[in-house]
């Protein structure tokens, strides 16, 4: 079967737009053809709050690599963030019409599409519904009901809900730049599937993602995914705190905290000293290596004081919910000197930064095994799993027989345990392009 199907991630950051094109080699790994990317001016907080230039930025990057890669971009699968995500659990169950015919992807629909149907707040929708466990009667426990016996189907859910007016202006902006919108995403869950391994989803893992606006969070135990939170800071107000401290303009503390920023201020000697050119015809700004890192140290901690925060509500003391993979720093903000230092000694748990290169192919290029693009990366592996799904759902049964191992009658019951996670998703997704098609 050949698979030359591509995909494409659209990261709509706070500082940056990202379109990434990429399709999946024979080893099954992601070959990217093209990336493009622009600075994002509309959007705050991980929100767009300018129409306009968020599409003319989306236009930049979808140009550029389309550019780059020859490919034609038609639909994009999209993250969305921002203080307004909030997520919640839920249980609900349903009485089978007959205990006497195993539980079928069917059922698991229906159990899902009743979730959906939650009243939410006014103006709220729900985006994500992942189940969590299952229990059959009075069986609990189950991570795969498909194939049980049994009348009453319960299960817990995790659901994540977001705003209608953001989650439309972002398909607004999608819809105006001459794109479609294949898929719409939480941003935490994406980076986590570009950074993390199955192993440490398996031993429990918190995924913190650090961006321009938002930090965005995503705790993983026995390979299911547990927690979610948007938190509404992230690099730039570190940038203001260094702007607003030093009086220099937001360009030049920018790149102070890239080149000389750390997030210890031990290190430092008072004597290391940066020169900052004055605005038109003013003196020359001293600013003191120690102080600048002051600054960015006291930010910092108290971002990662409110992620570790999240943590603690998951209840991660407990022996049951302990994350012994311990945190995943990603994102542009994590590549900031001595950052992963601070996050041990605050939590008191082990940290990495994760790189999205753990499922890319291995000639990639150097830039996109950069922590700041595993949004985007993770969109695209989002993208190109749709396509997969399709292909299952499409394939005859019959076919991939070269493992003699499987009787045509496994096959089939394989076929029917393929999950097709996204029919209520899509159906969201219908719903808003719906929507945006009445709003012309």
């Amino acid at each position: 079967m050949e698979n030359n199907k591509i995909a494409v991630g659209l990261d709509i950051g706070t500082t940056k737009i990202v379109a990434i094109i990429g399709r999946k080699n024979e080893y099954g790994k992601i070959e990217v053809l093209g990336i493009g990317k622009a600075k994002s001016l509309g959007v705050k907080r991980g929100v767009v709050s300018n129409i306009t230039q968020t599409i003319q930025s989306i236009q930049q990057a979808v140009d550029e690599a389309e550019n780059i890669s020859d490919h034609k971009i038609n639909d994009v699968v999209v993250g969305i963030a921002g203080q307004h995500i909030r997520s919640l659990h839920h249980s609900d169950y349903i009485t089978r019409n007959n205990a006497d015919e195993v539980i079928d992807e069917a059922d698991i629909d229906n159990l899902v599409n009743q979730v959906h149907k939650l009243v939410m707040l006014p103006g709220e929708e729900i985006i994500h519904v992942l189940p969590q466990d299952f229990k059959v009667e009075s069986e609990s426990d189950i991570k795969e009901p498909i194939g049980m016996y049994g009348g009453r189907l319960e299960a817990n859910f995790h659901v994540v809900v977001g705003q209608v007016s953001s989650i439309r202006n972002i398909g607004r902006c999608v819809k105006s730049a001459g794109l479609n919108l294949a898929d719409i995403t939480l941003e935490p869950l994406a980076s986590a599937s570009a950074v993390l391994s199955q192993e440490e989803k398996e031993a429990g893992v918190a995924l913190i993602d650090i961006g321009g606006g938002t930090t965005d969070l995503a705790i993983f135990k026995d390979g299911i995914i547990r927690h979610t939170a948007v938190i509404p800071f992230g690099g730039n107000v570190i940038t203001d705190d260094i702007k607003e401290g030093c009086s220099i303009i937001e360009k030049q503390a920018e790149l102070l905290k890239i080149k000389f920023g750390s997030a210890w201020p031990g290190e430092n000697k008072e004597t290391e000293i940066v020169s900052i050119p004055g605005l038109r015809g003013r003196e020359p700004k001293e600013i003191t290596l120690k102080n600048l890192s002051k600054i960015i140290h006291a930010r910092v901690q108290e971002i990662i004081e409110h992620v570790y925060l999240e943590i603690k509500n998951y209840g991660h003391e407990t022996s049951k919910r302990k994350l012994i993979a311990g945190i995943v720093l990603t994102g542009g903000g994590s590549q900031l000197k001595h950052l992963r230092q601070l996050v041990e000694y605050i939590t008191g748990m082990d940290a990495r930064i994760g790189y999205p290169n753990e499922h890319l192919a291995g000639d990639s290029d150097e830039l996109l095994s950069s922590p700041a693009y595993a949004t985007a990366v993770g969109l695209l592996m989002e993208g190109l799993e749709n396509h997969a799904k399709e292909e299952v759902e499409e394939v005859p049964v019959t076919e991939n027989l070269d493992d003699e191992t499987e009787t045509v009658e496994e096959q089939k019951v394989v076929e029917k345990l393929k999950p097709k996670k996204k029919s209520f998703f899509e159906k969201f997704t219908e719903s808003l392009k719906d929507f945006l098609d009445n709003a012309e």
